[in-house]
């Protein structure tokens, strides 16, 4: 037999519930609404936290979720942390955004962004920002290893392959076109805190990496690749990956080395 009690006056608020073997007496039942009422006010606040909570990880990741909570909210609050960095975005979106009704195309971009944000939190990353048709993510170095974050990253980048490939054939039997798309990763430090107006704040990161892997994943077309990756990222790989030249990056002092994946 259950019994339960509305926690708080919302009628969709939490419910404290109880179960025995046998039907409540009329004693049990007020005993169980009197300890209902002394729990409210603590466990209306444990489960609107656990709102909050999983209302800003939904919107800011989860790692990124926990520090908000866990600090203050002012500018400049942060750290700086060496990351595998991913930004990826679709080829050809601003055709599609100007050919397709925004219905079709808000569909596109979720089926675009699960196939891509799946694998990086699967894979211990976490997504940072959506800008437009862009991703980027990161895969924190924990305790001086940045194979491992690396490692990470380019398991993300394979799963997602995988992942797209699969919706350009549900595509292609809907007579669709499919949805190319490119792929950069680096190696770097970070300013990963708040930042912002006083008034407004983002949680985020910036800095050179941040810049230069978004630079390096604008290469993707014309070199022909879906897949770009840094020297620096390259260095801290156990794969062999194809050398592809070192590129100027716009706005990037230093030229970048330059390598891919094989594709198979």
């Amino acid at each position: 037999v259950v019994h339960e009690d509305a926690i708080g006056s919302k009628p969709d608020g939490p419910l404290l519930g109880w179960i025995g073997p046998r039907p409540f007496t009329h004693r049990e039942i007020n005993e169980l609404h009197d300890a209902a009422r002394f729990a409210a006010a603590p466990l209306a606040a444990l489960a609107a936290r656990a709102t909050l909570t999983a209302a800003l990880a939904a919107y800011l990741g989860r790692r990124s979720a926990a520090r908000l909570l866990a600090g203050p909210l002012r500018r400049d609050i942060g750290e700086t942390i060496q990351a595998a960095l991913l930004f990826a975005d679709l080829r050809g979106f601003t055709a599609l955004s100007e050919s397709n009704p925004p219905s079709a195309v808000i569909s596109a971009l979720n089926a675009w962004f699960d196939r891509i944000a799946g694998p990086v939190h699967a894979f211990g990353g976490e997504v940072l920002k959506f800008i437009g048709d862009g991703v980027l993510a990161i895969f924190p170095v924990v305790v001086g290893a940045p194979r491992d974050a690396c490692e990470a990253a380019l398991r993300a980048v394979s799963a997602a392959r995988v992942g797209m490939a699969h919706l350009d054939g549900a595509r292609r039997r809907e007579g669709l076109s499919p949805q190319p798309f490119g792929v950069a990763l680096h190696l770097g430090e970070i300013f990963w805190g708040n930042i912002g107006a006083a008034d407004r704040l983002d949680f985020t990161a910036i800095g050179p990496a941040v810049n230069l892997v978004s630079r390096l994943e604008g290469l993707c077309r014309p070199l022909g690749k879906t897949v770009l990756i840094s020297g620096n990222f390259a260095a801290e790989t156990g794969i062999s990956l194809i050398p592809l030249g070192t590129h100027e990056l716009r706005g990037i002092a230093s030229p970048c080395a330059v390598f891919t994946v094989p594709e198979n």
